[in-house]
């Protein structure tokens, strides 16, 4: 069920001093020269949003992009603007090149009790075959710098697997290494890496991942990191007990949030309770900034969600986390000499994929009755 009164609100940080291979959000490497103006159009934009009756926020996350390339003046200036709930909780990503002591305790002061860091890789021949430009000892700096700045326990590592050249091995020594970074990261999201069209990974087909390949190294990321006390919540998510990033589960809930920035997303229950709409921001920064300084409507397009599409996504979502679905949604499952091996029943009229249905998660939602 939603909880009404969470609200949840996303900063679209587009600018980046590299792209990744593999990445095609909406980021740009040669547009930082608008930083400023494009910060002060985002809190302008929350300000107007304010104004038509947004509510106070329990979730902040600054995503990109690079949102750790904003200074923490800047990064206070946006959120400062938006009214934030007690105990709401603040995420900024952070590339680990692009932070420091100073840095991180500026944002410690600005209101962020979060950090998510980008590590993808704890191997050097797989960080480079996925463009990324930092190196181990940012890592290690980074978690430093964040414990010093008092995120002790409040941070998340995100990880990639299946890149090209990437092994086992290679792949057991990640994990081996960010459960044993100290202080150990309270939430870690390893995430398959997927072909984005457009992208340089999606022209090289001998860079392509191996399904096969990637099922073996999401098994060993589920033992390596159960074993360090982490638990899975969602498919690409484990944390410690408390520590589950409140912001994405508003997602996985259909909760309500706003999107500020350039190509940012937005989700409204609508007055009856039943349907919704979803609307996005225009794509590039400079149109962005152009269109609230003009005071013009920054949405590029939208989409309403009839009761029949809410209940289709609430049951994909819901799948996907540890509180899985009732159980009229796959009705005949425990007959079904396919479904018995992927789904469980987790308590009375409740099932939740198994660790090979996890693996198969698309193939379930294929079953489920709407």
């Amino acid at each position: 069920m939603v909880d009404e009164d969470r609200f949840g609100v996303y900063v679209h940080v587009p600018f980046c001093t590299r792209r990744c291979d593999y990445c095609a959000f909406a980021t740009w490497t040669d547009r930082f020269h608008l930083a400023q103006a494009y910060v002060d159009a985002c809190a302008t934009e929350v300000k107007r949003a304010v104004a038509r009756g947004m509510g106070p926020a329990t979730s902040v996350f600054f995503g990109g992009g690079t949102p750790s390339l904003l200074t923490p003046q800047q990064l206070e200036t946006v959120l400062d603007a938006i009214p934030l709930g007690r105990g709401a909780e603040v995420t900024v990503e952070c590339n680990p090149d692009t932070v420091d002591g100073p840095k991180l305790c500026g944002y410690r002061d600005a209101g962020v009790t979060r950090l998510s860091f980008g590590v993808q890789s704890m191997v050097p021949h797989v960080l480079a075959g996925l463009g990324r430009e930092h190196d181990l000892g940012a890592v290690y700096s980074a978690i430093d710098y964040a414990a010093a700045a008092g995120f002790h326990d409040a941070y998340n590592v995100d990880l990639i697997f299946g890149g090209a050249g990437e092994t086992v091995a290679d792949w057991e020594t990640t994990l081996a290494a960010v459960t044993r970074l100290d202080p150990s990261p309270a939430h870690v999201s390893a995430y398959a890496l997927t072909v984005e069209p457009g992208t340089p990974l999606a022209r090289d087909r001998n860079r392509h991942p191996d399904p096969d390949d990637q099922a073996d190294k999401y098994l060993l990321a589920d033992d390596l990191l159960g074993d360090s006390g982490l638990s899975w919540y969602e498919i690409s998510n484990w944390s410690r007990p408390g520590h589950e990033c409140r912001h994405n589960q508003l997602y996985w809930e259909q909760g309500q949030y706003c999107g500020i920035g350039c190509a940012a997303h937005s989700h409204r229950v609508n007055s009856d309770g039943v349907t919704a709409r979803r609307w996005w921001n225009v794509r590039t920064p400079e149109r962005y900034v152009r269109l609230v300084e003009a005071v013009e409507a920054t949405e590029a397009a939208g989409e309403d969600l009839d009761l029949d599409a809410r209940r289709r996504e609430r049951l994909e979502l819901a799948l996907r986390t540890d509180r899985g679905v009732s159980e009229e949604a796959l009705p005949g499952w425990a007959h079904d000499p396919v479904l018995v091996e992927l789904v469980r029943r987790a308590e009375p009229g409740r099932l939740v994929l198994t660790r090979r249905g996890r693996l198969l998660a698309n193939e379930v939602a294929l079953r489920l009755s709407y």
